[in-house]
């Protein structure tokens, strides 16, 4: 009761009160995780992303693979200040595992961060590597700290190639790679992965940022931006 008292506060639709309905259902929610998911409106940013799994993934894997992304990713779970790596996110992210994993979604088994591929006697690492047990396929996600660029689409496709011929048992489904990033335009991410033969996605994510307190003193106050405003008037 306490759960549909809450998603039929919050909804704005019968679709998204019925989207949340049937997302409690399948994945367990506690009131508070559901909460969790209304806060962040799970309803706008699920089942979205750029991808090419239509074209790469035989169905019925093609759709689940498609709902299991979303975009944006909202990691505020996270808080961190300039500057900063993607090293650094990944860190984060690892450290609150737990909170990670329940943004991805059900089914997101946590395998390895930087993982080592060996490769022609070169070293190749994957930023962060998962099982998903309702794909039944590896999942490689690269984070890039960055507005997205083509050449990110290609260097994924090279490591889906590597995962699947390395990694992959006989019994997996075809690796899955998603490209989280700051921001993209979904255009020019439509055409990086136009002609490409790997099952890849794109997504952005957000993180809540901290101002520096040496930044914090050397921005204007409200009273300060006030004051000019009336100045100017």
């Amino acid at each position: 009761m306490g759960h549909n008292i809450l998603i039929f506060t919050k909804s704005s639709s019968v679709e998204e009160a019925l989207f949340y309905v049937n997302q409690s259902l399948q994945n367990g929610w506690s009131r508070n995780v559901l909460a969790l998911q209304l806060k962040s409106n799970l309803y706008l940013r699920a089942a979205k992303s750029v991808n090419n799994f239509s074209q790469t993934l035989l169905a019925p894997q093609s759709a689940l693979a498609q709902e299991t992304l979303k975009d944006p990713y909202a990691f505020d779970f996270i808080s961190m200040a300039q500057p900063y790596r993607e090293r650094d996110i990944e860190n984060q992210l690892i450290k609150h595992i737990t909170k990670f994993l329940l943004e991805l979604g059900k089914g997101f088994a946590f395998i390895g961060q930087q993982y080592h591929l060996e490769i022609a006697d070169q070293d190749y690492y994957l930023d962060l590597l998962f099982y998903h047990t309702r794909l039944k396929c590896y999942v490689v996600i690269e984070l890039k700290n960055t507005r997205f660029i083509p050449e990110y689409a290609g260097k994924l496709n090279f490591y889906l190639s590597a995962v699947d011929s390395l990694v992959k048992d006989e019994s997996d489904k075809p690796t899955i790679g998603i490209i989280l990033c700051r921001e993209k335009n979904n255009i020019e991410a439509e055409f990086s992965l136009r002609d490409m033969n790997k099952p890849i996605g794109i997504s952005e994510f957000n993180l809540t940022e901290i101002v520096p307190d040496e930044l914090k003193s050397s921005l204007p106050t409200i009273e300060e931006i006030e004051k000019e405003f009336n100045d100017e008037k």
